[in-house]
């Protein structure tokens, strides 16, 4: 890589690495706020519910002013908000305020997918290998935000917690703002055209687009964020309630063991995520989605039966569950560059956040109204219900 190569993957993988620290962070929070502020999960899920559909909803406008703009600012101006939000929720008095800095959360970092990848693929010149550095960083933040999260709350309390993680975020953006780069260094190896000029073109755009079968990718992709966001807001919580996670927690003094079951799962991914690239160049990413919901399926009913029976169980259960979880993400980011014309492939990965991280919000609430009024096996019911449909959308591709 060259110079600018190094500069622009640089700025990336900071920023990546920040808006999956704080995403998988929230959880372990949820579970201390539960608490303190006499709430339900049904009314924290919504707020969290919120906060994320945020987070996938921004994508799309984000990904037009990033055309527009460019990159680098609005990537400084995410991982500032992001910070800024953090702070905010150090000093919130009530769940209210909690949900006003999560939406201050989920506007600021909807920001970095649209804006990082078109900086990475317009910029660099080993576009591969910047995106595979791109994707490693994620996979640190998913697995270090939940744990430096867990281990910072053995000193400290939540609120200082909350600052000890946003205040690395400002210096950040200041950092980001300071690093020289050219963001069309590469573009002839970028987008194949550029952003639509009006809302009838992204109408227009977007229509082709959906008339294909990309609309079953669409749903493949949806079904994954419900899942994704079903299976993680509460888990901490859940596994806490095991009673043999509470006896080991009072013999053993470790306050909530269970944030660190979670903060494993999570590490675990960082393998499913490198596998699922692995088998996305061997096998029709069709096929392998569609094996890989199928398990999940058969995951989520069977999750909360072998957990409950004793520690073993619990750690290999929510190994397997933390690799599958991810082992379909670069299988359906392969579908969405098979299944999307090139004109139209910047609005499809917009499309594609949107799904994930908008409509798969929904999972949060999905989870808290099902663990308030009903049970959680009514939960991983549900949870097993959206990956029996993504592997029949899966093998519908496979037919089509």
């Amino acid at each position: 890589m060259n110079r600018n190569d190094r500069a622009i993957v640089g700025v990336a993988m900071l920023a990546h690495a920040l808006v999956h620290t704080y995403e998988l962070s929230i959880p372990i929070l949820v579970t201390i706020w539960l608490t303190e502020f006499s709430t339900t999960t049904a009314e924290l899920g919504l707020v969290v519910t919120v906060g994320m559909g945020l987070f996938g909803l921004g994508a799309l406008p984000a990904g037009v002013l990033a055309d527009h703009v460019g990159s680098k600012p609005l990537i400084a101006a995410c991982v500032a908000g992001m910070g800024a939000s953090f702070l905010l929720l150090s000093v919130a008095p009530s769940v209210l305020v909690i949900a006003l800095a999560l939406v201050c959360w989920g506007v600021a970092a909807s920001v970095y997918h649209p804006a990082g990848l078109s900086l990475i693929s317009t910029g660099v010149t080993e576009r591969g290998r910047g995106l595979a550095f791109h994707g490693i960083a994620g996979n640190v933040g998913i697995a270090a935000g939940p744990l430096a999260t867990s281990l910072l709350l053995l000193a400290f309390d939540w609120r200082t917690v909350a600052v000890v993680l946003g205040v690395p975020a400002l210096v950040a953006a200041g950092l980001v703002l300071l690093v020289s780069v050219d963001e069309s260094a590469h573009e002839a190896g970028g987008k194949a055209s550029g952003p639509p000029s009006s809302w009838r073109a992204f109408l227009d755009t977007s229509k082709t687009l959906f008339a294909g079968a990309f609309v079953l990718v669409f749903g493949i992709v949806m079904m994954s964020g419900l899942y994704y966001r079903g299976v993680l807001t509460f888990l901490p919580e859940l596994l806490s309630d095991l009673d043999f996670v509470q006896s080991f927690a009072a013999d053993s003094g470790i306050d909530s063991p269970a944030r660190y079951v979670y903060s494993g799962l999570l590490a675990v991914g960082v393998l499913g995520q490198y596998a699922g690239g692995r088998l996305t160049d061997r096998m029709p990413p069709e096929r392998g989605i569609a094996i890989a919901f199928g398990v999940l399926a058969v995951l989520a009913v069977a999750f909360m039966p072998l957990a409950g029976i004793g520690a073993v169980p619990l750690l290999a259960v929510s190994a397997v569950l933390g690799f599958f979880l991810f082992v379909v993400q670069p299988m359906y980011q392969a579908l969405v560059a098979e299944y999307s014309p090139p004109e139209t492939r910047g609005i499809s990965y917009g499309f594609t956040y949107l799904g994930v991280f908008g409509v798969g919000a929904l999972g949060a609430a999905v989870a808290g109204g099902l663990l308030t009024y009903a049970t959680p096996f009514a939960l991983f019911l549900a949870l097993a219900a959206f990956a029996a449909i993504a592997s029949v959308l899966g093998f519908r591709l496979v037919t089509n």
